[in-house]
């Protein structure tokens, strides 16, 4: 599977706001660092299904976790 530009700009993004580091980030998705290093530095967008399911579920659960903490921040976006 491919991800997308956008895919790694929310991902590159997400862990800034959290300020994890590339290890932080392995256990946090269960992605080896070796792979996000590859991502991140290296322009790797090719990946396994597996990994693609993992970082997207991890980006999915920290901005469900974000609007659940922020969800007047939600609801003004929207109007």
């Amino acid at each position: 599977m491919k991800l997308t530009e956008n895919q790694v700009i929310a991902i590159k993004r997400k862990r800034g706001e959290l300020n994890m580091s590339i290890r932080g980030l392995e256990r946090a998705t269960g992605v080896s660092r070796w792979t996000l290093i590859d991502i991140f530095k290296h322009d790797h967008r090719n990946v396994n299904s597996k990994t693609f399911k993992k970082l997207n579920d991890w980006l999915i659960n920290e901005y469900e976790l974000a609007t659940a903490v922020h969800p007047q921040k939600e609801a003004v976006k929207n109007d």
